[in-house]
């Protein structure tokens, strides 16, 4: 898991509420056993035609946001299945943190295991930011994880809640078993201070 202190990136503002996992990733490209590749399968069924043919209309076929690495969405963003494809494919396509109302809860969880950042704001900055975002100009963002903060480009502040636990994997880029590793030094001695128990029951 790579660190993640500051980000700077144009936002691709996606205005719908209960985005599933389903949608996210549909379940019939959940057959690989890597964490990558999942990419090229995110949103397939609003990004392609039947025929395979982008749909121009949808955000992430548009020219602008090819490049884009914040994703604004709509309210009770993750909703559905646990599955934790749906931030692998959405970090594979190029996506660094999410800005909703609300999200799942399993699936704020699952990115945050993933290093990949949900940023919960109250649902009228959302709005003010998808409007921004909608502009020709577009909008850019800067995350600060360490204070908290996304910061606009005209200077506007805003706070976000994260634990403390949460920060400081994403700032020391450590997941779960990167942290527990980090103690295996005081794992071995307390290990080598210990008798190994004696099997009586043969």
């Amino acid at each position: 898991m790579k660190p993640l202190v500051h980000h700077r990136g144009r936002t691709i503002p996606l205005n719908r509420p209960n985005i599933d996992t389903d949608q996210i990733i549909p379940k019939q490209f959940l057959k690989r056993v890597e964490r990558t590749g999942f990419g090229q399968y995110l949103f397939f069924d609003w990004r392609f035609a039947e025929n395979g043919q982008e749909k121009p209309e949808f955000v992430l076929n548009q020219p602008q946001f090819q490049d884009a690495s914040i994703l604004l969405a709509g309210p009770n963003f993750g909703c559905g299945s646990s599955r934790e494809h749906a931030p692998w494919a959405l970090q594979d396509w190029g996506i660094t943190a999410i800005v909703s109302s609300a999200f799942a809860d399993i699936f704020y969880n699952n990115c945050l295991k993933n290093g990949l950042l949900p940023i919960i704001l109250p649902e009228e900055q959302v709005q003010a930011l998808m409007a921004q975002a909608e502009q020709p100009q577009g909008l850019w963002l800067t995350i600060d994880v360490a204070t908290r903060t996304v910061q606009t480009d005209n200077g506007e502040r805003l706070g976000f809640p994260l634990d403390t636990y949460a920060q400081e994997s994403l700032l020391e880029g450590l997941d779960d078993i990167g942290r527990s590793l980090r103690l295996a030094p005081d794992i071995q001695d307390y290990e080598s201070r210990v008798a190994p128990r004696v099997n009586t029951l043969s």
